[in-house]
């Protein structure tokens, strides 16, 4: 039987309490023991699929096909515990299963409230699976005192009274503000947030306190004084240079031990901290640099990419240099002729992702520079689409090549697509079939779906054989039909799925590292076991870095 952390936060969001979650699964596991991590958001959408990644950041994509929050992403990249559908939930999607519930006649005619049947959905959601692990960490989204979190909070408590004693605690992270003109760092926003989560039945068994530095004792001992938690139980989160440090900075202030402590575990096992040693020593130890553009649509926020982002990270690590990622509006390209001065002076260049056309033409001519200029290129998703449409261009002559996605948005026929809208495909042993009219939620090819890799090729070499799966979230396909004709031109379909009729991994012939992957290969990178792709596109970096 599980025990249960819940983590809360107050004061303000974005506080770090994803990455607190996932740092704490790393110190559990360091001590031997199994972990789960899960977030229960409030808001409304079903899931964030359909969320602008201007308002929400990236969507993780699990293996089982959820669309998901980006501190999954966390989760996953800290603990290596692959992500599941039953790890992600919405205010939005427990009241639909109420719903649904209620227009079956599940409910027996009984009125439909928030208690009990929204908690009791929530508590449900919460307990599966509990007999798994160890431990079950359970972030609640948002921060104390949003109303729309308010039966989240209601149903962790009723949750933890049903459970024995001493089988869940409530950790809190809040934020200690340092004032410069006065010297001072308060602790009144804190106080005030331990007070109205107590005030709807919540009492801290650990109090996470994100800060600028240390807390002095004096600070500590008020805290624990106003806030009812022992002094040791007062962590502070400093700001680090790298979250990779995350987990050895926590087991310093001895967050692993407090938690231990709140659920009367003694002796606890010494941790391991070997690996996370290794990789703070291979962040902070780097032998060198590269530069990296990423020419995208959501540059203004890098949420947007995140798992791109930490990807590239992992491939650093992995050849011991640091990667400088700098990120250039795709739509900058679109007025510009020459894109020659732009990306000048990168070793690699990497297009990832996205939904419609604004910043296309850019991205088509990120992927011409780096064909021309044999400069290290990977495409992911609509970036080797874009780079399929520029081959289609550039060396078959079809000066009209486009995608249907776009002549769907304009409603207007412009191009001959090269990139179809994808009516069916399979699914394990399942036919999916879709309209471009369906609704747009949960309606894309998601998840892992396997693919072979042509013998010989250099993402079969990169992989270490012909058979990977890999993660989509796409409704788009590179239309095969044009195959040969490209192949004969120099851009070989290196990767096809097992019935051969869907694109998965193209690369241009004698170009010293030119990969577009319809598949999101970040979303299964880890800093102790970089994605091979971004580990051998960094490295194809470091090469081009010695013959700049």
């Amino acid at each position: 039987m599980a025990r249960f952390v819940f983590i809360t936060g107050g004061v303000v969001s974005s506080l770090g309490k994803g990455l607190a979650s996932a740092a704490l699964g790393a110190l559990l596991q360091a001590r031997g023991y199994s972990v789960r991590l899960r977030k229960l958001d409030p808001y409304l959408n079903v899931d964030p699929g359909t969320m602008s990644p201007f308002e929400h950041g990236e969507v993780f994509v699990t293996d089982d096909g959820a669309e998901t929050d980006l501190d999954l992403g966390h989760y996953e990249r800290f603990t290596g515990v692959a992500a599941r559908k039953t790890d992600s939930v919405s205010s939005g999607r427990i009241y639909s299963n109420v719903l649904e519930k209620e227009r079956r006649g599940d409910y027996l005619g009984k009125t439909i409230q928030v208690i009990p049947h929204v908690t009791d959905e929530i508590k449900d959601f919460i307990a599966i699976g509990e007999d798994e692990v160890d431990f079950m960490l359970c972030e609640i989204g948002g921060t104390v005192g949003d109303i729309e979190g308010l039966p989240f909070f209601e149903a962790i408590r009723q949750f933890a009274q049903d459970k024995p004693r001493g089988q869940c605690i409530f950790m809190h992270l809040t934020l200690l503000p340092y004032i410069a003109a006065s010297g001072e760092l308060k602790t009144k926003p804190t106080q005030h947030s331990v007070k109205e989560l107590r005030s709807i039945g919540l009492a801290p068994d650990v109090l996470v306190c994100r800060s600028e530095g240390p807390i002095p004792p004096k600070e500590r001992e008020k805290l624990a004084l106003f806030c009812n938690v022992r002094p040791d139980s007062v962590i502070a989160a400093q700001d680090l240079k790298s979250i990779y440090e995350a987990p050895l900075a926590y087991h310093r202030e001895g967050l692993d031990q407090a938690v231990l402590d709140a659920f009367g575990i003694s002796p606890a096992p010494q941790p391991n901290l070997a690996k996370w040693e290794d990789v703070a020593d291979r962040v902070y130890n780097p032998d060198g640099e590269v530069r990296v553009a990423i020419v995208g649509k959501y540059t203004q926020l890098e949420d947007a990419y995140k798992s791109i982002a930490e990807a590239l990270t992992h491939g650093g690590m992995h050849n011991r240099v640091r990667v400088r990622a700098e990120w250039i509006d795709a739509e900058i390209f679109d007025r510009e002729d020459d894109v020659a001065p732009l990306l000048e002076g990168y070793h690699a260049i990497l297009v990832p992702g996205g939904f419609g056309e604004r910043g296309t033409e850019g991205k088509i001519k990120a992927a011409q520079f780096a064909r021309e200029r044999r400069i290290p290129y990977l495409g992911i998703c609509l970036g080797m689409q874009m780079a399929v449409i520029e081959a289609s261009r550039n060396l078959l002559g079809m000066e009209t090549a486009g995608s249907e996605e776009f002549d769907q948005e304009a409603g207007v026929k412009r191009f001959e697509p090269v990139v179809y809208h994808l009516k069916e495909w399979v699914e394990g042993n399942r036919t999916i079939q879709r309209d471009k009219d369906d609704d747009k939620g949960g309606t894309m090819r998601l998840g892992a779906y396997d693919a072979v890799l042509k013998d010989g090729s250099r993402v079969a070499k990169i992989y270490g054989g012909t058979g990977i799966s890999e993660r989509h979230r796409h409704r788009y396909e590179v239309d095969i039909k044009y195959r040969d004709k490209l192949e004969a031109a120099g851009l070989r379909f290196s990767g096809m799925s097992p019935d051969g009729r869907l694109p998965e991994i193209v690369e241009v012939d004698g170009h010293p590292w030119f990969i577009g992957v319809q598949f999101h290969p970040e979303l299964k990178s880890k800093p102790f076991a970089p994605h091979p792709l971004f580990a051998d596109f960094v490295k194809a970096a470091v090469d081009q870095s010695r013959l700049v």
